[in-house]
């Protein structure tokens, strides 16, 4: 039996990754490749696809309404908000991803950009080229002892950038409703309320999911109870965060700074306040990244698609 995979859109070089996976499965896999923007040409093109590879195209209630052979999704990468997953489980459709294909680089990501803003390093290369050799450019810097790094989320990613943090002697808490007190201790990591890790933190790292409950988490009057040190981290994905009121809490000194990855829209504006602002550190949603990162999420990707063509459960299913 024939199997028709669609691709609906991709930015690779080559697909010679998931090519081999798909050779090396032993089914008849016809694999097509679109590069869609809108829905309707992922209706289009995926009406008769038996399943579905996707990247960034959006994959809503109505184009999966309109499929007639599919029996799975798989995106590439951890988030699935291009999919509407209630939509597709009605349909009995099944829709996974990859959720530990960047586990390392992601918290190596968000630990090189703590340590660029509690040493200021960004700052002071910056000084340093502008002709100003003076550590005065980066008062004040304190002992991480003496500081607080709240972490939002207590999954793979946040519980690995944690254990890389802790031997650097910061106090660590995190907010996670689904996570004991217990577990956290256990990990080293004090437990608290949403109000009261935003009130406490230092640095405050990203690391929740985005989902309709987590849409503009941080926003202004959230970041009007953080302390006026508070620099914000967020490798996460840029719609949790407020961005107008993150640009209005840098700008009128509420918050001290923010590092990003990850913004509201991308690419951000070059006519972004963000641009221009000393104490923001922007990088171009790279935190996943590492060459073998990237091959790990297109194979796994594409083993998604295999499992469930074969009748096995891939164990990466959300529905």
């Amino acid at each position: 039996m024939a199997f028709k995979v669609l691709l609906t859109d991709y930015e690779f070089e080559n697909l010679k990754y998931e090519e081999d996976v798909f050779k090396e499965s032993g089914l008849d896999i016809e694999f097509v490749k679109a590069q869609c923007k809108t829905e309707d040409e992922v209706a289009e093109q995926a009406k008769h696809a038996d399943a579905i590879l996707n990247q960034y195209a959006p994959i809503s209630r109505r184009v999966i309404e309109s499929l007639e052979n599919a029996k799975v999704i798989s995106r590439y990468g951890v988030g699935v908000n291009t999919i509407d997953i209630d939509a597709a489980n009605e349909k009995g459709i099944t829709v996974a991803n990859v959720p530990d294909y960047g586990m390392e680089e992601v918290s190596n990501h968000a630990l090189a950009l703590l340590l660029s803003w509690a040493r200021k390093v960004t700052l002071l290369n910056n000084e340093v080229k502008r002709g100003n050799w003076d550590f005065k450019a980066c008062v004040p810097i304190h002992r991480f002892n003496n500081q607080t790094v709240g972490v939002l989320g207590f999954g793979r990613i946040p519980r690995r950038f944690i254990e890389k943090v802790k031997p650097l002697g910061f106090k660590l808490a995190a907010y996670d409703p689904f996570v004991s007190a217990e577990d956290m201790a256990s990990a080293g990591v004090k437990k608290m309320e949403l109000d009261e890790i935003i009130r406490e933190a230092d640095y405050l790292s990203v690391h929740v999911p985005l989902i309709k409950d987590t849409y503009h988490l941080l926003n202004a009057d959230r970041f009007s109870q953080m302390k006026k040190n508070a620099v914000i981290i967020n490798t996460a994905r840029g719609p949790i965060i407020d961005e107008k009121a993150l640009i209005e809490a840098l700008e009128n000194g509420i918050i001290a700074g923010a590092a990003l990855d990850v913004a509201e829209e991308e690419p951000i504006s070059i006519d972004s306040p963000l641009f221009h602002m000393d104490n923001v550190i922007i990088t171009p949603h790279s935190a996943w990244y590492s060459e073998e990162a990237m091959v790990e999420l297109r194979q796994k990707a594409a083993k998604n698609i295999v499992q469930v063509l074969k009748g096995e459960k891939t164990p990466y299913a959300l529905t």
